[in-house]
């Protein structure tokens, strides 16, 4: 890409809208009552493998607190997570996965696996394998400019 930023806004863009139509159809194969904001807190408990607090989760996510709150409620109530004293802060809580969780994680991706497999078969998922490094490497310096 050239040193411009019309290049960049091009693929915000397209990265964007593609996390629009993901997410519907996704969230269209969920359990009723769970949102794709739901899978994503239990993915991202998974892919961190840590005890973040709900402040850290809601700045992770960068949603406000009162937001997040709501969403590990109701991850709660269903039993998918569950929330410990924090051993750094006796304030705080800390938010672990439970196997439930685990388990309503891998049902999720599960149940998208028909899409998947319509969705490979028309395109070229190896072409679209050797763009992971990049968009990596585009999520780390986003990730890193949110805290600037």
């Amino acid at each position: 890409m050239a040193d411009t930023p019309e290049p960049l806004f091009e693929l915000l863009n397209e990265v964007a809208i593609i996390s629009q139509l993901s997410g519907s159809l996704f969230e269209a194969r969920l359990p009723d009552g769970f949102l794709v904001s739901h899978f994503g807190v239990l993915n991202h408990l998974l892919r961190v493998n840590d005890a973040p607090t709900p402040r850290t989760l809601a700045r992770n996510f960068q949603v406000p607190k009162t937001t997040m709150t709501h969403t590990l409620s109701g991850l709660a109530r269903h039993g998918l997570i569950r929330f410990e004293p924090n051993p750094r802060d006796g304030r705080s809580k800390c938010v672990r996965i439970t196997e439930a969780g685990r388990r309503f994680h891998g049902d999720a991706i599960a149940a998208i696996g028909p899409d998947l497999a319509a969705l490979a078969a028309r395109i070229d998922t190896a072409h679209l394998a050797g763009t992971l490094p990049a968009l990596r490497e585009l999520r780390a310096a986003l990730d890193a400019m949110r805290d600037v």
